[in-house]
């Protein structure tokens, strides 16, 4: 490559570093900021109406020993926990049974495997929300603990004057390693993403491990009827789909936080989330152009930086110094909500797990946006 090209492509690299990490500041600061200073309000609904908890569980009988009582003695006047146990072939029914002599809430509903018709998680809520004997319904899954025994009370007083859907947070659980290091990261990121969105009356998704939303608005919608091929979408698709400027709350109290387990091997967490991420191309356009101008931007950034320091290190002050106040306005906003979120700790780490975010999205964003899904299979 000639001398004249190398100085053309060097400063077309500037240049696109420049807009793209001003795109990302700016994101940072009109988008993540409206979570990171949000002040929870002192305005509850002060009305314990009785609630259905609701849970899906295929061959869940060691999580379901482990969790169900945490939920079962929740410190509520009234409620109920449904339990679809979907086609186990585990001892989830046998489980499931002996908890019912001791707690009489606990109601549960056996689905049984026919080849020809095949269910899916999607099909096993809606029975449990048909079976749900009450509007208000609190979804989460048999592999999540509460962090308390007011769970159900925080997320249920979000219901006040005009509001269904109410968006709770589900950390995973810490352990050591970079795995669990990440994705503990990026369930921070979507949390951010989700909760701003939410607040800024342009709600993007829910997750369904910590959802509550009336049964009203789910037969509104015709439940999961427009997206029942797919496998995922029970929570972020219904969500986006159901989601109006007005009818939305976000519960952050820690002790309404419900934690999970992680996936410990690189093999399974890959599908999980390739399957995850397979449902974004679903969403409203306006929410894919917001997404994707955050994904693109953060990858064109990291892309420009390297090539200059490639191409012309003469330049590293500027890339350094343009680096430098991106990474100064994350750490700002980041630390404001991760505080929130009781997950300060990952950020001594944010310059690595911002790098590995871009490979994130090249990896399980590209499977996903190229998978096709299918609703055989949990």
């Amino acid at each position: 490559m000639m001398f004249d090209e190398i100085t053309i492509t060097v400063w077309i690299g500037i240049t696109i570093l420049t807009v793209v990490g001003l795109i990302q500041i700016i994101y940072t600061w009109l988008v993540f900021s409206k979570f990171a200073f949000y002040k929870p309000t002192s305005f509850q609904s002060d009305k314990e109406v009785p609630v259905s908890i609701i849970i899906a569980a295929r061959n869940e009988s060691k999580n379901l020993q482990q969790n169900l009582p945490a939920i079962l003695e929740q410190d509520y006047p009234q409620f109920e926990v449904v339990v679809v146990n979907d086609c186990s072939w585990d001892d989830s029914k046998a489980i499931l049974e002996e908890m019912q002599l001791q707690y009489k809430h606990l109601k549960v509903s056996n689905l049984i495997e026919q080849e020809k018709y095949p269910t899916g998680k999607k099909f096993a809520l809606t029975i449990g929300i048909k079976a749900a004997a009450n509007e208000h319904m609190l979804f989460t899954d048999a592999d999540c603990m509460p962090a308390s025994n007011q769970w159900l009370r925080l997320m249920q007083q979000q219901f006040t004057s005009g509001k269904e859907i109410v968006l709770g947070y589900s950390p995973y659980k810490r352990y050591g390693g970079l795995l669990n290091l990440y994705i503990r990261f990026e369930t921070l990121l979507t949390a951010m993403f989700y909760f701003s969105f939410a607040l800024n009356k342009n709600t993007l998704m829910g997750v369904g491990r910590n959802l509550a939303y009336q049964k009203g608005v789910f037969f509104r919608h015709k439940g999961f009827a427009s997206h029942s091929h797919l496998l995922s979408g029970d929570d972020d698709l219904f969500v986006n789909q159901a989601a109006t400027p007005t009818n939305v709350a976000i519960q952050i109290n820690p002790d309404s936080f419900v934690y999970t387990e992680p996936k410990r091997d690189f093999t399974a967490y890959s599908r999980q989330k390739t399957r995850h991420l397979s449902v974004g191309k679903y969403y409203q356009k306006k929410h894919k152009r917001a997404l994707g101008v955050y994904y693109s931007s953060h990858f064109l950034f990291y892309a420009a930086l390297v090539t200059l320091l490639v191409l012309d290190i003469h330049q590293w002050e500027m890339a350094l110094g343009i680096y430098l106040l991106r990474l100064i306005s994350q750490e700002v906003v980041f630390y404001l909500s991760a505080k929130k979120l009781k997950c300060t700790q990952v950020l001594w780490f944010l310059p690595i797990l911002d790098i590995l975010f871009v490979f994130y999205m090249l990896n399980f964003g590209t499977k996903g946006l190229l998978s096709k899904e299918s609703k055989q299979h949990w």
